[in-house]
């Protein structure tokens, strides 16, 4: 009996010795692969996937901008959950502190951090393309190839020459990773939110559809250099419109030239044939020559009514107008304005 309580207790010891080797060989182990700090990171850094990216080029990826501390723990964790069939395409912040079980995780549910596109009175559509993809994954000629497809604008109720109208500038959030196409969709969603009932009321009330506010405040945005003269000058435009009056705005011309180191507008400029040179032609232009800010498509919306149809900068370079409803008095201010070009030596 006391021969097999001592073999009991032997085999009982053993066990424990087992057992105790077993913590100090496998936990740290299994300490290290799920739950030690792995993030290389001091304070905060991202790991972008592009879409269609290959296993091999997210490790590279991980490698190159060295964000593990040790990989070979992470490849451990990573193989038994599989994250070379799982893993998505995405921006992905890496941050002091995360454990291999919160990457592969992380990029297992696709839970990147989205990305803040702010964009104002961008002047072409190209320069929008580019900054657009300079914050986002897609490339500048993908969207410029939707934006000149007839056939896709024509489907959100767009031309080519005037999808540009579509574009409401602010700040908005999105992900990293999507597609010209869905960008697109998202900015027709906010475009769509920003035309309420209100607004689309106040530009039927004056003869206007929402594209051709738009267009009519990209040259309000253009001429007015305070935003208080908007309305004014908004007014002013509208007028001419109304009289069946060619709107003769130098922005638009410029635009015509497509030389924006215009600074003075002469008459070889005027004499460019193109749609958007408003001194050949009459009504608004095909497009809009720039991105309004929403002050100015809201003071179209809310124009100033008044008689002006001549406005000529002030002669004292102050950003501000002198607005006038006859001929000989704008006559009498373009020709101090005109003095005041040439005696600062401004001849173009």
């Amino acid at each position: 009996m006391d021969n097999q309580k001592k073999k009991g207790g032997v085999v009982a010891l053993i066990l424990v010795v087992l057992v105790v080797l077993a913590a100090v060989l496998i936990l740290p182990k299994i300490y290290k692969k799920y739950l030690k700090a792995n993030s290389k990171v001091s304070g905060k850094a991202y790991l972008y996937i592009p879409t269609n990216a290959t296993y091999q080029q997210v490790l590279d990826s991980l490698d190159k901008n060295e964000l593990l501390i040790d990989q070979s723990s992470f490849l451990s964790l990573a193989k038994d959950r599989q994250l070379s069939t799982k893993f998505k395409p995405g921006k992905y912040p890496f941050v002091k502190g995360m454990n291999n079980r919160q990457i592969v995780n992380m990029l297992i549910a696709g839970n990147q951090e989205p990305v803040d596109v702010s964009f104002r009175n961008i002047r072409l559509k190209e320069n929008f393309a580019a900054l657009a993809s300079k914050k986002l994954e897609f490339d500048s000629s993908s969207f410029i190839h939707l934006l000149d497809s007839a056939d896709f604008v024509a489907k959100y109720g767009f031309t080519k020459d005037n999808v540009y109208t579509m574009f409401i500038p602010n700040s908005y959030q999105m992900y990293w990773n999507i597609s010209a196409k869905d960008f697109f969709e998202r900015m027709n969603k906010e475009y769509r939110t920003f035309w309420t009932d209100e607004r689309k009321n106040k530009a039927k009330e004056i003869g206007l559809s929402p594209q051709e506010v738009t267009i009519l405040a990209s040259i309000v945005d253009a001429e007015a250099l305070m935003d208080k003269e908007m309305p004014t000058i908004a007014g002013l435009y509208l007028n001419r419109l109304n009289k069946g009056i060619k709107l003769e705005a130098d922005p638009t011309v410029i635009f015509a030239n497509n030389d924006f180191s215009i600074r003075r507008v002469l008459n070889r400029h005027l004499r460019k044939d193109s749609p958007y040179n408003t001194y050949m032609y009459k009504g608004l232009p095909p497009g809009p020559i720039m991105m309004p800010s929403i002050a100015a498509i809201d003071a179209v919306l809310n124009h100033e009514n008044h008689n002006y149809i001549y406005m000529c900068a002030k002669e004292d370079f102050s950003g501000y107008h002198n607005f006038s409803d006859n001929i000989k008095d704008h006559q009498a201010n373009a020709k101090r304005f005109q003095k005041a070009l040439n005696e600062r030596n401004i001849k173009k």
